[in-house]
């Protein structure tokens, strides 16, 4: 083990992506001793071995793991870190809902792993990187109103972390009173709602499913959209802006600045190609 692992834990479980890809951008990936099943950022990390969904984990693989600190998130992990508790697992579960809330909780982890230096590094790279999108977002002619579909069945509106990277990338959020509220069934909105607020841009992010487009042009009374009538319907895969994370800070939120470039016809020195990436 070389120096810089003398200390802290040095067997870590990650029952989600984004603090697996954290570590990895730590370079501290060699303690990490078990993943999510969804696991996809980086691609090396789904050679660690897979130990939970999100409501649900294995919990002898993870036992017999040997585990000095199990990481989850958000109170939907409570009863996975309950029955680790139990049996003696050391639990750390976060519950990050805002852009600054996800950059403290890298700057947690980087801290528990005695990275610290290298944690405010990659902190102030996003943030550069977050205030070079609203820069090139501050030019636009105008600010597209934005409906983020966070599932579709029943609808439900983005939460705080996502609606405020729409707004970075240039957007204005129709449902904005909605993104505080933690649980998705406090943030359900009706098909007429959307309706009403006739959203320029529809983005929608449907967990573990592929976005159906036309699901979304056929609802009853959609056509009067204007976002629907100037087929302004776009995907971002909820990998990219669904984990609180290093990928909503950066891929997720090239992409909501490129899909609003788009739409208000910026020229194209204007906007960032999605592709791109400061990591």
């Amino acid at each position: 083990m070389s120096p810089k692992h003398t200390s802290g834990p040095r067997r870590i479980v990650c029952l989600t992506e984004e603090t697996t890809e954290t570590l990895y951008l730590l370079g501290e990936d060699d303690r990490i001793v078990g993943v999510s099943g969804y696991t996809c950022r980086p691609k090396e990390a789904r050679q660690k071995p897979k130990v939970s969904a999100f409501t649900s984990a294995k919990i002898e693989k993870i036992r017999e793991l040997h585990p000095d600190l199990v990481i989850g998130f958000s109170n939907l992990q409570a009863n996975i870190a309950h029955d680790l508790i139990q049996t003696g697992v050391n639990v750390l579960v976060f519950n990050q809902r805002s852009v600054e809330e996800i950059l403290e909780t890298i700057l947690t982890v980087a801290r528990i792993v005695c990275a610290e230096s290298a944690g405010l590094r990659l902190v102030e790279r996003f943030r550069a990187g977050l205030a070079e999108i609203a820069d090139s977002a501050s030019r636009f002619p105008r600010r597209p109103r934005v409906f983020f579909e966070e599932w579709m069945d029943p609808l439900i509106s983005g939460i705080q972390w996502v609606e405020e990277l729409i707004e970075i990338a240039g957007g204005q959020p129709v449902f904005p009173e909605l993104r505080h509220r933690h649980s998705g069934k406090d943030r359900i909105v009706e098909g007429n709602a959307v309706i009403a607020a006739n959203p320029e841009v529809i983005v929608a992010s449907w967990c573990g499913r592929k976005v159906n487009k036309d699901q979304i042009r056929q609802r009853e009374g959609w056509d009067s959209i204007d976002a629907v009538r100037s087929g302004h319907i776009y995907e971002v895969k909820s990998t990219y802006i669904l984990q609180p994370g290093p990928a909503a800070l950066t891929e997720g939120v090239r992409q909501l600045h490129a899909i609003l470039t788009k739409v208000v016809q910026c020229e194209p020195a204007h906007g960032l190609e999605p592709e791109e990436s400061w990591i």
